[in-house]
């Protein structure tokens, strides 16, 4: 059973569907216990979602045979050496987000958020249609781990601002926390990326240390208070379209399950996926109708001509920035899925959301 399959029995039913396809495992061996650390608090809104969601299923479905324990980040090791935890067997597996490792990979920019680039749903058909989850699991395997897809942010925003965004004149010496390929594009436009942790961020925004911040979207950014310490909340999320998380698994200790094990640790995968999915569409729109509605938070949109301009310097910036064989092949996997369901989409998903917005309806 391929990954779609996986995600058929995730979908149609979870933990009931999958015992009655005859995948679960008959167990002679003894019980395995292994270790989860997400990058985030496992307790984090979204965030945390994917992984209790995956341990959960995992340990019911094969009847408590595998027991999978989640820890928050820095439980364990830093969140940020998670990765590196995994890799070397001190913990079996990890959640995270897939750039977070492009200081080791840059390919994985590319694979992971991308400017301009693939909305959730286009993001997860390209992973299993386009050719994704063979790049994927070739860059992971680099890192001595197995890659599984297991969640996603949706499209966030284009961040929090306490200066007004019309022209692309003012990113000109904006200091902004944020990463990524992201960071490259407003430093490219005049602007100053800043790194600092979340819980400096509002001291930093009331002291003028730093203009603006990007974070995940409503449902977050609302849990972190950000309202309160700017003035603007600016739209589209050109930064960050779509937002792949990672479960990847040490492979030795991949290597000692069963082929019916792995089958329903993917099929884990494919429901942690649809569940953080979900979550965040729900919960994001009520935060964000609570930010518009009670807090009277300012929603604005950067100007057309400011995004096409935006768009040519990220484009130049992302184009620069692929410099080694890996980088290269997944942007040019990418992009060419992005040119072959562009049409398609823009007569489907796009022109209903613009004439769902023309009429009143219920």
């Amino acid at each position: 059973m391929d990954r779609r399959k996986a995600l058929k029995i995730a979908g149609g039913g979870g933990l009931a569907a999958i015992l009655a396809s005859g995948t679960a495992p008959a167990y002679s061996q003894g019980k395995k216990e292994w270790r989860l650390q997400q990058t985030w608090a496992k307790t984090a809104p979204g965030l945390g979602t994917g992984g209790n969601v995956f341990a959960e299923f995992v340990n019911k479905a094969t009847n408590g045979a595998i027991n999978i324990r989640v820890y928050s980040g820095g439980e364990i090791v830093p969140p940020f050496q998670t990765m590196d935890a995994v890799s070397n067997g001190t913990i079996q597996m990890g959640f995270g987000y897939v750039t977070y490792w492009a200081g080791q990979i840059p390919a994985m920019n590319y694979l992971g958020t991308l400017p301009f680039g693939l909305t959730v749903q286009e993001h997860n058909a390209w992973f299993m249609y386009g050719g994704g989850q063979q790049l994927a699991e070739k860059l992971y395997a680099k890192l001595g781990v197995q890659f599984m897809l297991g969640g996603n942010t949706i499209t966030q925003p284009a961040g929090w601002y306490n200066k007004e965004i019309k022209t692309l004149a003012d990113y000109k010496g904006l200091k902004m926390r944020i990463g990524g390929l992201g960071a490259k594009v407003v430093q490219a436009l005049g602007g100053t990326p800043v790194s600092m942790p979340l819980g400096e961020v509002p001291q930093a925004m009331q002291s003028g240390a730093i203009d603006a911040i990007e974070f995940v979207g409503p449902l977050n950014d609302l849990g972190a208070g950000l309202h309160k310490v700017a003035k603007y909340y600016y739209w589209p999320g050109w930064l960050e379209p779509s937002g792949p998380y990672d479960f990847f698994i040490n492979e030795k200790a991949w290597g000692t399950l069963s082929p019916s094990e792995k089958e329903i640790f993917r099929a884990g995968a494919a429901l942690a996926l649809q569940a953080t999915i979900s979550e965040f569409i729900a919960k994001n729109a009520a935060a964000y109708n609570q930010m518009v509605g009670e807090l009277k938070v300012q929603v604005r949109q950067i100007p057309d001509e400011a995004v096409r301009g935006i768009a040519d310097v990220a484009w130049k910036v992302i184009e620069a920035e692929a410099k080694d064989a890996d980088s290269k092949a997944v942007l040019a996997s990418v992009m060419k899925f992005r040119r072959e369901i562009l049409p398609y989409m823009r007569v489907s998903e796009f022109d209903f959301m613009r004439v769902r917005n023309l009429v009143k309806f219920g």
